[in-house]
């Protein structure tokens, strides 16, 4: 079996998991929006799951929107947000693509984009607050962890700026939740997105967030579903399924962190002694517990992944929706990281599947290939 390195690309579904979404899909398969018996069966446990993502992650029932993941959920933030209006959309450097491309189109229908600058840690700089024109700005957003550093960012100066100027303030939470602790109330963010398989869950569904008292335009149409906000039968499987994965992450979340922080940790000092010279990228402080971003100067990052998955070990050069390119990760350059040191870095990211026996062997196989590639 290969040795999974990439779980910030998506993890295994948890076998209470699995077992939850096979035997709702068997016990309460009807319609939720159903009147009668078997309708409101369904109706019952969708709102049971309803409520475990709200209590975990301190929102209110009415503010959790089932969506298909983390990726609809910030299109919806962000294109609802925009309806009909026009003026600067603001966000840090090199987001994640779901914000990215959402922008672009943004921008294509005469928004304007003013950029927050990432300092080498990746985080925004509190003086990058002061030159922003927020006359000029009608909505905002950031990554909570970035996918492809872990770097976490400090959310406040920004959401109370937002809020002192009445701005919208998304935040895309889809690395943060099942990893760290995420409070929406405490966050000040007026929309929040999530993604189930991020953290052991089950792919195809996630949630979006919604401040009580918003007004969010909808942006599908169809039926009344999620209060309007998201039209379609609701997948009421899934829907548990997720609730399943959060409520055991928040039942042993001291644990698994400690575990998975321990791994890695072990994984950069392997890596750092065994493979010398390495760059560690981003904050080593301020960033998930489980996310690794580091280069090996002199070996190309694509050419050393390929080699590694003939090794039998999994990992990435960032965000899974942006594979592909063969240019540098965009959030090393808004780093201002050298080129060179980007183009050699790659992103290793543990799970609670990962022992230390595996990381020992993963040690070992990357240093061989490491060195087999920079004498070549």
């Amino acid at each position: 079996m290969p040795i999974d390195l990439d779980h910030n690309a998506t993890t295994r579904p948890l076998p209470e998991v699995i077992e939850t979404v096979a035997r709702i899909s068997a016990e309460a398969y009807a319609n939720p929006g159903s009147r009668h018996a078997a309708g409101r069966k369904a109706r019952r446990v969708l709102e049971e799951a309803r409520e475990t993502v709200a209590e975990i992650l301190h929102a209110r029932p009415q503010e959790v929107v089932f969506t298909s993941g983390g990726t609809e959920s910030t299109n919806l933030a962000l294109l609802g947000f925009a309806a009909g209006r026009k003026g600067t959309v603001l966000l840090p450097s090199a987001e994640h693509p779901a914000t990215e491309e959402t922008v672009k189109d943004l921008i294509f229908k005469g928004w304007k984009r003013h950029t927050l600058p990432l300092d080498a840690e990746g985080r925004i700089p509190i003086t990058a607050y002061d030159d922003v024109p927020w006359s000029e700005v009608k909505l905002a957003t950031l990554l909570l962890a970035h996918n492809e550093t872990g770097v976490l960012q400090d959310v406040a100066p920004l959401a109370s700026r937002c809020a002192e100027h009445s701005i919208p303030l998304h935040v895309d939470a889809v690395q943060a939740v099942g990893k760290i602790d995420v409070d929406f109330d405490a966050l000040g963010a007026t929309t929040l997105a999530l993604g189930a398989h991020k953290f052991h869950g089950p792919r195809g569904i996630g949630a979006l967030l919604i401040r009580e008292g918003t007004r969010l335009p909808a942006t599908q149409f169809g039926g009344h579903q999620e209060s309007g906000h998201r039209p379609g039968t609701e997948c009421v499987a899934l829907a548990a399924g997720m609730a399943t994965a959060l409520r055991l992450w928040h039942e042993d979340r001291e644990q698994r962190t400690a575990h998975i922080r321990t791994l890695r940790d072990r994984l950069q000092a392997g890596l750092s002694e065994q493979c010398a010279p390495v760059v560690i990228n981003g904050s080593q402080e301020h960033r998930l517990p489980n996310t690794l971003n580091i280069a090996f100067p002199g070996i190309d990052g694509d050419a050393l992944l390929v080699a590694l998955d003939l090794e039998g070990i999994c990992v990435s050069l960032g965000s899974a929706c942006a594979s592909g390119s063969s240019e540098p990760a965009p959030v090393l350059m808004a780093m201002n990281i050298p080129r060179e040191i980007a183009l050699a870095s790659v992103r290793l990211t543990l799970g609670i599947d990962n022992t230390q026996a595996e990381l020992d062997i993963a040690i070992d196989r990357i240093t061989t290939t490491v060195t087999r590639l920079r004498t070549k």
